[in-house]
């Protein structure tokens, strides 16, 4: 069965008014169901329409990987748990990077062999040689760059950034060989062909994709995720154009300019730009367990779950602030458990969400919604900021970095001017963590020595769950 022009346009239509609907359901908690419901739908269509064009043959060998292709995506979806969220994104970012690079060797090569079957000339085949030239370019920077996230997020390779001497001109220097050999590959004058221009911007692409990431610091991570993802899109958009397939230019638009807003407000949440996000070295400080300034020399004060179970118990109000420790210790089915048992008390209980919490943007809503947790009791920390001078008790769990007073109170910090949750200004904070170990950016936290703040160590899950058991 072959699809008619008409039908394929309209069929492109739908997929591409269902990927903005998907996109719109995405930007809220209570309507990302539906809109991952859209995605599917829309990329279904796509993805049919697609295959029954007159001009793809070969079924045999197609239907063979997608349903190897469908195995693989359905096994891995199955498996990886909320905590392996942030590296399995990074890693299909980096097999959509992959694609791009393979799809626009795979355009250029038969009319490198003969140009004969050429199917553009003059002016046409300048635009279609660029197309095919910035698809590989930034396919081959998403790719490296994805897989070095990957790597990190994974803990493969070190958070800290790698700083070489002279890095930004080593940027700069493979920007401009990268301009050259663009300019090459059209006019192939040096060469005399524009396969070899097209291979060694691709190499030193690869190469621009490892050092860029390697450059960036852990705790920077959230905003690389969402530029990759911004990355991915774009090379999408690329591949679009030189396959002339309107509703991947569509598509990749629509998942380039979401990624770059969200990198933008990633940034902003982080009081950082976006080119200081690029140029590395966030997360540099080695990370000791002092606090210092005026708290240098003091001592934590510990607590433990059956105190923290009767603070609550006492209390009127009660804001809880994750992070990614949560994450790691699965206990946001425990703490959902003592919020119900807390606002069963008629005690307020409510959830403080920092922009960039964990390692992937919204990560820690994810979390929160797949235990259930009522979506009106979770706020952003633009909404929640102020009422912390009248919270009773803040249970910061597995959060380090985005609850660090340093941000406001040390003009040196590495974190200075990045918006925090100002959890130090409730009457008491009870800080969950395993260690007096640094969070992922590496910046000890005064807040561990506050005089209102009491340490609850050990296992997160295990914390909670006895948390959970002291409640009456």
């Amino acid at each position: 069965m072959m699809i008619t022009q008409g039908l394929l346009t309209a069929a492109y239509i739908v997929a591409s008014i269902l990927f903005i609907l998907s996109l719109g359901g995405l930007s809220n908690p209570e309507t990302a169901r539906r809109g991952n419901i859209y995605g599917m739908l829309g990329m279904l269509i796509a993805v049919l329409a697609t295959i029954l064009k007159p001009e793809v043959n070969g079924y045999e060998v197609l239907t063979v990987m997608m349903v190897i292709g469908a195995i693989i995506g359905t096994t891995v979806a199955l498996r990886v748990q909320m905590t392996g969220m942030p590296q399995l994104v990074a890693m299909l970012h980096s097999f959509v990077g992959l694609a791009a690079v393979l799809i626009g060797f795979a355009n250029y090569i038969p009319y490198y062999l003969d140009p004969a079957v050429a199917s553009h000339a003059g002016t046409e085949k300048i635009i279609h040689d660029v197309e095919i030239y910035l698809g590989v370019l930034i396919g081959a920077v998403t790719f490296t760059g994805s897989v070095v996230a990957f790597g990190k997020l994974q803990g493969i390779i070190g958070s800290r950034p790698l700083l070489l001497p002279a890095r930004h001109f080593m940027n700069l220097g493979l920007a401009i060989a990268c301009i050259w050999l663009g300019v090459e590959f059209v006019h192939p004058d040096t060469f005399g062909n524009g396969l070899i221009p097209l291979g060694i911007m691709t190499v030193i692409a690869l190469i621009f994709g490892i050092h860029m990431v390697m450059a960036i610091g852990g705790a920077d991570m959230p905003v690389v995720v969402s530029m990759l993802n911004s990355y991915s899109g774009w090379a999408a958009a690329a591949i679009g154009f030189m396959l002339g397939n309107d509703l991947l230019i569509i598509t990749g638009a629509l998942v380039g300019s979401s990624g770059a807003i969200l990198s933008y407000i990633m940034c902003r949440a982080m009081n950082r730009n976006f080119l200081s996000v690029i140029a590395g070295g966030f997360g540099t400080s080695a990370g000791t367990v002092s606090s210092g300034g005026d708290d240098e020399g003091k001592e934590v004060v510990s607590t433990t779950a059956e105190e923290t179970a009767q603070l609550f118990q006492n209390a009127k109000s009660v804001i809880i602030a994750p992070g990614y420790g949560m994450a790691v210790a699965q206990a946001q089915h425990p703490v959902s458990e003592v919020t119900k048992k807390l606002r069963d008390k008629g005690i307020t209980v409510r959830f403080g969400i920092h922009p960039v919490a964990g390692r992937l943007p919204g990560h820690m809503n994810v979390l929160l919604a797949e235990a259930k947790v009522p979506y009106d009791i979770v706020l952003e920390m633009d909404e929640i900021n102020e009422d912390f001078p009248e919270t009773d008790v803040v249970l910061v769990i597995g959060a380090n970095d985005t609850v660090n007073p340093a941000a406001q109170d040390d003009p040196n910090s590495p974190i200075a001017g990045m918006p925090v949750l100002e959890v130090w200004k409730a009457k008491t904070v009870i800080v969950m963590k395993r260690s007096m170990a640094s969070g992922y950016a590496g910046v000890g936290n005064p807040l561990f020595f506050k005089e209102n703040t009491r340490m609850l160590f050990g296992d997160a899950k295990a914390s909670v769950d006895a948390i959970l058991a002291n409640i009456k």
